[in-house]
């Protein structure tokens, strides 16, 4: 969920807001979709996790300030994260097996930031910008995301195993 203390987007990031016509997303910052596949998987066809058909896929834009993050979640399929501008994001992500992995989304090929990266399904994942006083803006394509099938990081026992991990403060990643 966003900060407590969330305050005003600076002007460069309300143009964002306002010209990608995002809105504010349950875990924290803004998104738009900008693509639902009009095609859809039967639900037969599916792994027993799905609740019923999906589309294809969905796409979204989503934006953090520096300020804010994206809560601990997982969703039922793969998620691609795609950078397009602003500061390097990092993805903390926890896998089924406990093992912790931190992506550094961005340009810096040279400091190991990447354009892409995948979070399989399943895996609890949080985001944050690397730099307080920066924004990220990325994009994420899901197989079929719907919000009733999300799952938040109220299962503080994930922040813990990755807070173990890393060495650092569950509630600065919540």
């Amino acid at each position: 969920m966003a900060s407590a203390a969330a305050a005003a987007p600076a002007p460069a990031i309300r143009r964002l807001i306002e010209r990608l016509q995002l809105r504010p997303h349950p875990e924290g910052g803004y998104y738009a979709e900008t693509f639902r596949a009009r095609e859809t998987i039967a639900h037969a066809h599916l792994p027993a996790r799905f609740g019923g058909d999906r589309c294809h896929y969905t796409a979204i834009y989503f934006l953090l300030d520096g300020q804010d993050f994206s809560a601990f979640h997982r969703i039922h399929s793969d998620e691609i994260w795609h950078f397009y501008q602003g500061c390097a994001l990092h993805l903390e992500v926890l896998h089924s097996d406990g093992r912790h992995e931190q992506i550094r989304l961005g340009t810096d090929l040279e400091q190991g930031a990447r354009f892409q990266a995948m979070v399989p399904a399943g895996a609890w994942f949080a985001a944050r910008p690397a730099q307080a006083d920066g924004f990220a803006l990325v994009g994420c394509t899901v197989a079929g995301f719907r919000f009733r099938r999300l799952r938040t990081g109220a299962d503080r026992h994930a922040q813990r195993r990755v807070s173990a991990a890393r060495g650092a403060d569950p509630v600065a990643m919540s």
